[in-house]
């Protein structure tokens, strides 16, 4: 069986709010927690009305302080939109409190559009090329304290300088960050939820060509994917009638909150958004327990994955957590 963890955006819902998205992200660490997922990890979006989580090392914290037995990390921090010192102090302050819980997972996009990358970016120096291996080499650069002699960083320490960067993750939706990974012996998650690029090619590259590091002696792939499950094949598929709609706004360039299943099934589809449904619905696992896991497993074995991590992003929360309960139990996880 693989290790079975949690990606969680804190979804905003049409009615709903910010704080009550925040608030449920809490919850249902606490119930993951119970029910033995080995991580947690939030996101980063910004400008977008159905993603509450903006600021994931705020909510690593909480996060961990309400559970126990989690890793909790980021999937991930956008590294564009950050000085990389800041980045490591965040995260080794975060390891002070919580040792050996806390995981660091690093994106190469922004997580939003181009005007607010701009905002976010604003006060840094910014480049318009893309520096992400420049600043990633930096992080490395910071939490080793490995930049040479009269390099003008030799003497900036990243603090508190006696604690260790948790462990990195790249996480990539292509071939590229698992490349990158492979070659500096980290940890991979697999973006197979929104990616278009095929996460067997992706996550077999990425075992194959893995060389070990002090941090990571073998490699570790993280599969993340969509699930919508429920007690009947039915239910699931009238919970994932909010992911449809969702995904034919965003098509449209509409970042609207989720709507319930019922808005959805009012929704005045047109021929071409019956087709954008369709294709995505390739990337979604949507059915009873049973059905998911006929769907999943040989995905699973495919990309030789050594962990599934789960996103859910539906309209009503408990539903959401039943969604994970079912696939605990489909998945006999248990606290060790």
């Amino acid at each position: 069986m693989p290790l079975l963890s949690v990606l969680d955006l804190s979804p905003v819902t049409v009615g709903g709010s910010g704080p009550t998205s925040l608030k449920n992200t809490l919850d249902l660490a606490r119930l993951a927690d119970g029910l033995g997922y080995t991580r947690y990890w939030v996101a980063e979006h910004h400008n977008l009305p159905s993603i509450a989580s903006s600021a994931p090392e705020i909510m690593i914290g909480q996060i961990a302080a309400v559970t126990q037995n989690l890793r909790v990390g980021s999937g991930g921090v956008m590294l564009p939109n950050h000085a990389p010192l800041m980045v490591a102090e965040r995260f080794k302050i975060l390891e002070a409190l919580f040792p050996g819980r806390i995981d660091l997972g690093i994106g190469r996009a922004p997580g939003t559009d181009p005007m607010t990358s701009i905002a976010l970016r604003r006060r840094q120096q910014t480049n318009t090329d893309d520096d992400f291996l420049e600043r990633f080499q930096e992080l490395l650069l910071f939490a080793q304290d490995g930049f040479p002699e009269g390099h003008p960083f030799r003497q900036v320490h990243a603090m508190p300088s006696d604690v260790p960067l948790p462990p990195i993750y790249l996480l990539g939706s292509s071939d590229y960050s698992a490349e990158v990974a492979a070659a500096i012996g980290a940890g991979f998650a697999f973006a197979h939820h929104f990616a278009s690029h095929d996460a067997v090619a992706a996550m077999t590259s990425y075992r194959s060509h893995f060389k070990p590091s002090p941090a990571l002696p073998v490699p570790h792939a993280i599969l993340a994917t969509a699930v919508v499950t429920a007690d009947t094949d039915a239910e699931a598929e009238r919970l994932a009638a909010t992911l449809d709609l969702n995904y034919v706004r965003r098509s449209k360039g509409e970042y609207l909150p989720l709507a319930s299943p019922e808005e959805a099934a009012a929704y005045a589809y047109t021929p071409v958004d019956r087709e954008r449904i369709k294709h995505n619905r390739a990337r979604l696992f949507v059915g009873a327990p049973a059905t998911v896991r006929a769907r999943l497993d040989p995905l699973l074995a495919a990309t030789q994955a050594d962990e599934l991590m789960i996103t859910t992003m539906i309209y009503d929360h408990a539903s959401r957590r039943h969604s994970y309960e079912l696939m605990a139990a489909a998945y006999e996880l248990h606290l060790a």
